[in-house]
């Protein structure tokens, strides 16, 4: 592996988790050689555009604002991988187990990580995987 390659997949995460903050889900797909998210945390997985575009959409109606902040990236073999802060404010229903929370306006900052697959010699993304503690936002936002 090339320290071009290396240099041009991190570009890439970069970019994707900066597409994500503005919206910009046409170009967040374009990242990805096939787009795939697998939650670690709650055990979702959306696989292809459709479901993504999808996942894109369900999760940004409790969190209109959601955002991160990357505090570590490296890249590994055909992974890139990435320590960051998850934020938002709850600005738009949430569903938890069993209920549904309405608005309360609160803000959130998580620590989560995720891991970048790359098909061998690509700098397309195959597939996200963030790994996260499932009830650390609602604790955060003080409903747990």
């Amino acid at each position: 592996m090339t320290d071009d390659l290396a240099a041009r997949r991190i570009a890439v995460v970069r970019d994707h988790m900066a597409l994500e903050i503005t919206h910009d889900w046409d170009a967040v797909i374009a990242t990805f050689a096939h787009p795939r998210y697998e939650l670690h945390g709650g055990g979702a997985v959306f696989d292809g555009e459709e479901s993504v575009r999808r996942y894109f959409a369900a999760s940004r109606v409790p969190f209109p604002d959601q955002g991160n902040e990357i505090i570590a990236i490296a890249h590994d073999g055909d992974t890139v991988l990435v320590e960051f802060w998850l934020t938002g404010t709850h600005l738009g229903p949430l569903r938890l187990p069993g209920r549904t929370v309405e608005a309360t306006g609160r803000a959130f900052r998580v620590r989560m990580a995720a891991g970048f697959e790359f098909a061998p010699g690509s700098d397309r993304i195959l597939c996200e995987r963030p790994y996260f503690d499932q009830g650390a936002v609602a604790r955060a936002l003080e409903l747990a």
